[in-house]
């Protein structure tokens, strides 16, 4: 059956005992419609302005089948774990000046923050690609002078941290969720003390 434009008031009950063509058509239609209140639909899609892109991100929530949304949560937190993963790499690898590495890692996060739509993300880890393979921002002109690369990829790594911890924060808040990804690890207990020696009696 074709969809036919919703009408703008309920279909009133017939007033004869016969009722016509139009009357049973507006019947089956209400009885296939959805029971969903229209507030449901209308708040499937979340708006984090420009850190995430809302299309992508709609396709990872099509695959809950319930209102907590564990699995696009469990998604997206493993992204979280893998995000601050990737970034420690990247501090290691600055320090190594390890250039060809910086770029795979780089080109490794784009991949999954674009899977998940996170836009600034997914910018920034293309720049790191980009400058680990000895080329612009834009990945078009060679850049040969490896400080050069070096210190872009330095400066772009930090941005990408703000803007993920920026994403992060929103999208935590979007699954209600004040804590952190994952446990904090206890923190290890102090030693104790070494008892004070006695003093020792005169001579």
């Amino acid at each position: 059956m074709s969809a036919t434009p919703k009408a703008d008031k309920p279909v009133q009950p017939a007033a004869v005992s016969k009722p016509n063509a139009t009357t049973k058509a507006a019947e089956t239609k209400t009885a296939d419609s959805d029971p969903k209140s229209p507030d449901e639909d209308a708040s499937s899609t979340p708006d984090f302005g420009d850190l995430v892109d809302s299309a992508a991100f709609e396709q990872i929530l099509e695959m809950d089948d319930d209102d907590e949304r564990e699995f696009s949560k469990s998604i997206v937190y493993d992204f979280f774990a893998q995000a601050k993963t990737t970034f420690e790499k990247m501090d290691k690898k600055l320090e190594e000046k390890n250039l060809a590495q910086l770029s795979e890692l780089g080109h490794f996060l784009k991949g999954s923050s674009a899977a998940l739509g996170l836009t600034k993300v997914k910018n920034s880890c293309e720049k790191i690609q980009n400058y680990g393979a000895h080329k612009d921002m834009t990945g078009t002109k060679e850049e040969p002078d490896d400080n050069v690369c070096l210190k872009q990829c330095k400066t772009t790594i930090e941005q990408a941290k703000d803007e993920f911890k920026d994403v992060q924060a929103a999208l935590r808040k979007f699954y209600k969720d004040d804590g952190e990804d994952e446990p904090d690890e206890p923190d290890e207990p102090d030693e104790p003390d070494e008892p004070d020696e006695p003093d020792g009696q005169s001579d």
